[in-house]
């Protein structure tokens, strides 16, 4: 709810599979509403507008980004969109938050960073893990050394998918392949715990249409630690995220990156089962973090930072050059 007293107004940018999520996300959350969406096309609008009620529904993005009504954007278009559509966004003077990955690469993100600094506008990439209150649990829990020093990740994202060489997840002109669809997930936790990696090795099955289709990364850091990581589309992998640390270790229960129960063990002591739910289906987390911020005149997130994002894409191009992945963009 803004300083008025009335709900946060969002308007979605693309109705597709992540939207939905996200506007369902919204719908446990009295303080917010989904007032407008805007398509390619005004059938894709209609429908959903019809599904989650909404009035405005536009045929072009355009209109969407010029929308007075709307307090912020969610950007939800394919990878190789999220540049073009945010800096529309926030050329219209809208607070934006951004499906993941935040860009196709670092360049791409440097760019919408320095247009959402100069505007002055709110500016979050949508890693939505990182608001729920499993993770904000865990970061507790470090703090406090509960396991003592974290050394090293174990974590894995991976579903298996039809190969369809003109589908998302397997079209080079649309950021397609593993490492950028979900690996982003694993890679994210990894910076949260440590930041950036200073060592970066990876192995990839790279596929008939281009792109990673299964991916393995090993990351270093400047104290010694170590996340091993692993993508796939291929195969379902266990969803498991274990942090091992110097006194003890958690693991983050299945799925990890939609998470509400992680198991903790100290050293010596019996493991201890910790339970956190979420509002909803999750999203909605996020969505308050961007409402505060906004509400507050931020530009940035603390927990989600645009150097976070930022960082994080300059890993996931350092590990596209190792294992030779490059979009027809760039």
């Amino acid at each position: 709810m803004d300083q008025t007293g009335k709900p946060f107004r969002w308007g979605i940018l693309g109705p597709g599979g992540i939207a939905r999520k996200f506007a369902t996300g919204l719908t446990v959350l009295p303080d917010h509403k989904l007032v407008a969406v805007g398509s390619r096309s005004q059938a894709n609008a209609d429908r959903f507008g019809d599904e989650f009620g909404v009035a405005r529904r536009y045929a072009g993005y355009e209109q969407l980004a010029a929308d007075p009504e709307i307090d912020a954007i969610y950007v939800a278009t394919p990878h190789s969109f999220h540049k073009e559509h945010t800096l529309l966004c926030l050329a219209h003077g809208k607070p934006v938050l951004c499906e993941k990955p935040f860009a196709l690469n670092a360049a791409q993100g440097e760019e919408m960073a320095a247009a959402a600094r100069a505007a002055g506008l709110f500016l979050m990439e949508a890693m939505w893990t990182h608001f729920l209150p499993l993770l904000v649990t865990t970061c507790q829990l470090l703090a406090e050394g509960a396991i003592g020093a974290p050394r090293m990740l174990q974590a894995d994202f991976g579903f298996r998918a039809a190969f369809n060489p003109s589908g998302r997840l397997f079209d080079p002109a649309l950021g397609g392949g593993a490492l950028l669809d979900v690996g982003v997930y694993p890679v994210a936790l990894a910076h949260m715990l440590w930041g950036e990696p200073n060592r970066i090795a990876a192995l990839a099955t790279v596929g008939a249409s281009g792109v990673d289709e299964e991916t393995a990364i090993l990351l270093g850091y400047t104290g010694g630690e170590l996340a091993l990581l692993s993508t796939t589309v291929t195969t379902n992998t266990p969803h498991e995220a274990t942090l091992l640390g110097t006194d003890g270790w958690l693991r983050l229960m299945p799925p990890w990156w939609a998470g509400q129960e992680l198991l903790l063990q100290r050293n010596g002591q019996p493991s201890e089962r910790i339970v956190r739910p979420y509002l909803g289906n999750g999203y909605g987390h996020e969505a308050i973090a961007v409402a505060d911020a906004v509400c507050a005149g931020l530009g940035e997130s603390d927990v989600m930072p645009l150097s976070a994002s930022l960082a994080i894409l300059r890993t996931l191009d350092a590990v596209r050059a190792q294992i030779g992945v490059r979009y027809p963009s760039e």
